[in-house]
């Protein structure tokens, strides 16, 4: 339970968590089957997903539960800070439904890089708010685009990590293949082509 919820907020919020999950998955669920059913199906009204109150709930907890729940935007708020989670998130989907929401620029940090090669990468650090409207819309865009994923995808997916990849490429290498590529595309998200990526979205 986050500090930041007054007494009779954190109960609020601890009551209505475990509706909020049963409520959030199922929704995921549908989402996912009727992708999954048709692959040229248009979604639409979507945004009331985003917008309710068990998504933005179980988007809070989520960005709650994140390592760096603690590291600040450049509001200086915290998961910690005196935010009120209840009224912190009633105020959100208001922001959201009249559509007066508007992401805060992103605060930079430069890191080093996995492998000790010295170099640095720029990390984002947005705020809170823009954290939990960020899971929100996962919460609801992932299990459509899921549903278009092969079997073979590893990256970035939920429930599947690297030594899932390697373990299928032991198993490749039992039924005759012999060689593995290794490839990276550099700067992948820094690059890739915004307009044909949310042209793609869109068509879903």
């Amino acid at each position: 339970m986050p500090k930041d919820a007054s007494p009779n907020g954190g109960a609020t919020l601890e009551r209505g968590s475990s509706g909020s999950v049963q409520r959030v998955s199922g929704m995921q669920t549908k989402l996912h089957c009727w992708a999954a059913a048709d692959p040229g199906r248009r979604f639409d009204d979507l945004f009331n997903l985003v917008c309710d109150p068990a998504t933005l709930l179980m988007a809070f907890v989520r960005v709650a539960g994140n390592r760096g729940a603690m590291t600040a935007g450049v509001d200086g708020w915290t998961v910690a800070g005196d935010l009120g989670v209840v009224g912190f998130l009633d105020d959100l989907r208001t922001q959201l439904k009249t559509e007066t929401f508007r992401p805060l620029p992103v605060r930079q940090r430069m890191i080093p890089k996995p492998g000790g090669s010295g170099k640095l990468r720029r990390l984002g650090i947005p705020t809170i708010a823009d954290r939990i409207v960020q899971a929100a819309l996962k919460l609801v865009l992932e299990p459509i685009f899921e549903a278009g994923f092969l079997p073979v995808s590893y990256g970035f997916r939920p429930q599947r990590r690297a030594h899932d990849a390697v373990a299928d490429i032991h198993r490749l290498g039992t039924q005759g293949y012999h060689w593995v590529l290794d490839a990276d595309i550099e700067a992948c998200f820094d690059m890739i082509d915004h307009t044909a990526l949310m042209d793609r979205v869109r068509a879903r």
